[in-house]
């Protein structure tokens, strides 16, 4: 087991990084999305109520829960079963 002080030596970097992306990932959404309500949308765009983002938004939620479980990599990848 390690400990809290050796996680965060040992992932701190990399998730940072990751978490980075993702914002940067949602930036480009948020933009993509003013472009289109300015501009006639594309027939291939990702509407509003595309369930890819309902998904993403469902495990940013699993992601900043505390509910002591110690479980989130689990329940996003149940997220991703559910039909």
């Amino acid at each position: 087991m390690l400990t809290p002080r050796k996680v965060l030596d040992d992932y701190f970097l990399e998730t940072r990084c990751q978490l980075l992306e993702i914002a940067a990932t949602l930036d480009r959404l948020g933009c993509a999305d003013q472009a289109a309500a300015s501009n006639a949308a594309s027939a291939g765009d990702a509407a509003p109520d595309d369930p890819r983002r309902a998904l993403l938004k469902a495990m940013l939620r699993v992601l900043v829960e505390d509910n002591g479980a110690n479980q989130r990599a689990q329940r996003l990848l149940e997220l991703h079963s559910e039909p």
